[in-house]
Order: C-alpha cells, then structure tokens, then sequence
C-alpha cells in the first residue's frame, strides 16, 4: 500500500493553497474531496442549461496576491475583473451610488449631506490605519502567548512592538474599534441613516451579530483588506464564476505533479499511538500518510473525524465551545433579461455591482431580532450582484446570472430543522424584497437555486453553514483561533495539522490559513521554502 507524504481533506480553496507549496517543497500531495468537483465554497457550478453559478462565495478580493504569484495563478487561467461602483436603494424611490473612484464617492455623499462628505475623508484615514496595522499579521502564524520558544517570543515581540509604534493615542482607538459596535463606530463620523447602512454591511456580513453588536467593527476591517490589481480594499468577479480561483489552485498542483481525488469522502482520520497516519474512506479504504491536513472546520475536524479519546479533555471543550453560528443563506438566480431599476438612471454603471435595499441601520438590527428568535428575516439585508454585466462567459447572450447573498438565515427554524417547505418561503422572502424595487423581476427569472445553512452545511461541509468556520470575533482571533494554544495550525495529535479558515487570520477567500498552515509544516520538516513569499515584516 502507497504511503503519501501528506493528505490534504477537502479541497477548497485553503486545502488546495496548502496542497500547492507542500508539493512544491518536494512532498508526494495527495488531496482528497467527498464532492465530485473541487474548490468548497469557492465553486462555479452549472445547475441550468447555459448558465454558471457562483453557487456560494460570489465576489472576490480578499485571496492574497503573494499566493497568486507564488503558485502563477494567472497562468493557470485565473483573472479578476474589477467592479466600480454600486448602490443602496432608499424606500422613497432614491438610491446612493457608490464608486470606487473616491472623489465620486465623496461627491454622491454630499448629495446626501455635506458634513457626511466632509467625514468621508477622516473615516477612510482612520480605517486605513486600522488595516496597515492588521495586514501584515495576516500572513505570519499567530504566536502561544503561554510559550517560552524563541520562535514565540520572538513573534510576540514583534506585536508588542508593532502596537507600541502607534503612540498612546492610537492604541487606545485601536483596542476601542476592536471592540466595539460598527454602528456606534460609524456614528463617530456619519449623520445619514443610508450611507451608515452602506458602510455597515461589511461589518455583518457572515456573522451572527447585528450591526449593533460589540465586534463588529472589526469585522467591516476583514473586508476592507483585499485588493484587486493593487488597489486595496477593491472588489471583483473571477471570470468564469469563484470556480475559477479553485480550478487555477488546481492546476498549479498537478503541474507540480499533485493528485486529487474527488467523489471519496473521508469517514475518520486514522489515528495510531497519538499520531496521525491517514485517513479511513466511507467506502472503508485505508490511505495512509505521513501526515494529515484537514481544510474541514475545526469543529467537523475533531467532533466528527477523530475520535474523543485520541483527544486531550481540555482541547474537546474548548473545540465544542468555540462559536460556529450559521447566520447565512444564498439565492442564485438564472434571467432572461437584465432587470430594471427605477430608481437608477438607465444604463448606470451601478449595475455592475453591489446592490442593496436596505437602508438603515435599524432595518439590519431588526433583521438580525429575527434570526435571534430562530427566524429568516422577514425583511432580509441582501448583497445582490449580477457578475454578467462585467463577465458574459457565465450565461447565454442577453441573458444573465444574479447572485443573492442573505443576511440573516438561522441555522435552525425555531428550533427544528430545516424543511423543503421552509426553503421554497425564504427564497420568496428574497424575491420578494427585490421585486418591491424592480418591477416584472419574477416574469424575468428562468431558473432559482435556494440555500440555506442546511445546503451549505451538507454540500459543502460547512457546520451550521457559518461561511467563515467560525466566528470572527474579538475573542477568536490570532492566538485563540481556533483554541488557545493551538494557534499554529498543529493539533494534539502529531502529524495532524489544520489550514481551514477556522484557523487564523479568518474566513473569505483569502487563502492565507492554508499559505500559513504549509509554512508551519514545512518548518517542522525542517525543509526550505524557497518558493513561498516570505511573511511581510519578517523577523
């Protein structure tokens, strides 16, 4: 029986960047996946004649560029489009645009209110210094505050260093907009309800908590952090749907000789005298490894694929503990026609974008009351975009794909599960809001795909169907993501390590977990790593 170097569960987009520099440092890959395609979340599938869907994750920005040119993804086919603007429609019949241009932005804000214009500029300071601060840790293992290894030591005086460098002033706004609400951090600069609620989103979007809730200011950094082309915090559309940065990870590991298998789903890691040495198939077939990488959550990791007694108690409790809150859903829909806007001019690069119709803080809390009280909200905030008005490769000629990523979707109904019934009334709820703003949109829809956490969670494997395993929250970041003390991708079992974004730095197609997590294997193997982009700042 073959032994591999090391097997890689799942292959989404973290496992597939894991498995890419492993293979690439000289070690036989090979990487497994229950699906019969590859790439988790981030997939471009065909559910109707004609059209691709970026059936979950649907935009593009976070995934590192130091990976994309340490794996040559470009050449493997992967290119992101740019998108310049977008729009909040209002429930009186106007709308805010945005513009990527900031000047543009700052005018449409005037519009609104001249003093909003005028903070404009002082927020996007102010959030730029927060995402200097944090970028660079993005990419280097996050240090064990309780160990005395020089490595540790070493990482932790970087951070002391890096926090002393901001001056006493800064500190303090630093470890306050960690902490607190993105709508008191917004009301500290704007006074107008829909450009608040513009800014908000990015501080909800794929975590149970409302724009209201302490930490969330946090999270609106996460996602100001990527950039398209080098324009930092620009967003985009992978040509040919979010299967199109799997599919590129995928043929940079088999040009350097690396083997997937889809279809085979992994029942257990097999685990002999505390070390990991391969995995057990569902079927009942033995591979083994060396060594094992699971791009699976940590709960789905070390709840479902390794047994409790190879475990130590204290590491169980924290794992069962650690917070994995479904609080999403996706609705992709296949059009005959472009849909009409009123509110927007015709032809108004807006369309090119996000668009939203919610238009208040108060209507995201009010919609988050909903999932605390086990419900899909009735008045859901939505994030819509129609890649096709940038990429026409994903639908026939004149017609067009619109993706509809839904806040908030509880992980269960009221405390039961998740029927079909239930499915088919919050693809309605979706529907429904969208038509309100544009007229004759159901007579456009061809086809519809619904998730729920319940799809999300059995298609993809994600528990709770939480887009980030895991929550981004104050207390589950760096050293405590996932646990404290397990923070470097490793695990109390030997040879078994973790690079799913459960891991630090977080969620979003990013990529760095499984960059990380490669890093740490490497150095444990005592092997170089000429072909990976060293951390910024290194020591």
């Amino acid at each position: 029986m073959k032994e591999w170097d090391a097997i890689v569960v799942g292959a989404g987009h973290n496992g597939l960047v894991n498995a890419c520099y492993l293979q690439r440092a000289g070690l036989d890959v090979l990487v497994v996946e229950k699906n019969d395609w590859i790439g988790g979340a981030a997939v471009s599938r065909s559910l109707t004649p004609g059209f691709t869907y970026s059936n979950c994750s649907y935009v593009c920005s976070l995934f590192r560029p130091e990976i994309m040119r340490d794996l040559e993804l470009p050449r493997h086919g992967l290119q992101v489009i740019a998108y310049e603007g977008g729009a909040v429609f209002t429930r009186d019949g106007d709308y805010l645009a945005n513009y990527r241009d900031h000047d543009a932005h700052r005018r449409e804000f005037a519009r609104f209110s001249p003093r909003d214009a005028e903070a404009y500029d002082r927020y996007s300071r102010d959030v730029t210094r927060q995402c200097r601060f944090i970028q660079p840790l993005l990419m280097r293992t996050a240090p064990d505050p309780t160990s005395l290894r020089p490595r540790d030591l070493g990482e932790l005086l970087y951070l002391g260093r890096k926090f002393a460098g901001l001056g006493a002033d800064e500190m303090a706004r630093t470890l306050r907009f960690w902490t607190m609400s993105i709508a008191d951090f917004l009301d500290e600069y704007f006074e107008t309800d829909v450009i608040k609620a513009y800014f908000a989103l990015s501080g909800i979007i794929g975590t149970a908590l409302g724009p209201m809730s302490p930490g969330t200011a946090y999270i609106l950094l996460h996602h100001y952090m990527g950039e398209v082309d080098g324009s930092v915090g620009a967003w985009g559309f992978a040509r040919g749907g979010m299967g199109a940065v799997s599919n590129a990870l995928a043929a940079s590991f088999q040009a350097s000789g690396g083997t997937i298998r889809t279809g085979v789903e992994v029942a257990s890691i097999l685990v002999r005298d505390g070390k990991a040495q391969g995995v057990v198939l569902a079927g009942g077939e033995e591979i083994r490894a060396k060594m094992v990488v699971s791009n699976a959550d940590v709960k789905r990791t070390f709840l479902t694929l390794v047994e409790e007694r190879d475990l130590p108690e204290t590491f169980l409790r924290q794992v069962k503990n650690f917070k994995i809150r479904g609080s999403s859903g996706k609705v992709n829909i296949a059009l005959d026609t472009m849909p009409e806007f009123p509110a927007l001019p015709k032809d108004s690069p807006c369309m090119q974008a996000d668009l939203h119709f919610t238009d208040s803080i108060e209507r995201m809390e009010r919609a988050y009351d909903d999932w605390k009280d086990g419900r899909w909200s009735a008045d859901p905030f939505l994030d819509v975009v129609i890649p096709t008005t940038l990429d026409p490769t994903m639908a026939p000629p004149g017609k067009h794909f619109m993706s509809c990523f839904v806040q908030y979707c509880p992980p269960k109904v009221e405390g039961r599960d998740w029927t079909d019934a239930d499915r088919d009334a919050f693809g309605e709820t979706v529907i429904s809001q969208i038509a309100e703003y544009s007229p004759g949109f159901r007579d456009r829809i061809v086809h519809m795909e619904v998730r729920t956490p319940r799809e999300l969670e059995a298609e993809v494997g994600l528990t709770e169907g939480n887009i980030f395993q895991g929550e981004l929250t104050f207390d589950q970041l760096l050293f405590n993501r996932p646990v404290p003390g397990y923070a470097q991708y490793r695990s109390p079992i030997g040879g078994l390590y973790m690079c799913g974004s459960s891991t630090h730095p977080g969620g979003g197609v990013m990529g760095a977990p499984g960059r990380n997590a490669a890093a740490e294997i490497l150095r444990d193997l005592k092997r170089g790593a000429k072909h990976m982009s060293p951390a910024h700042d290194v020591i």
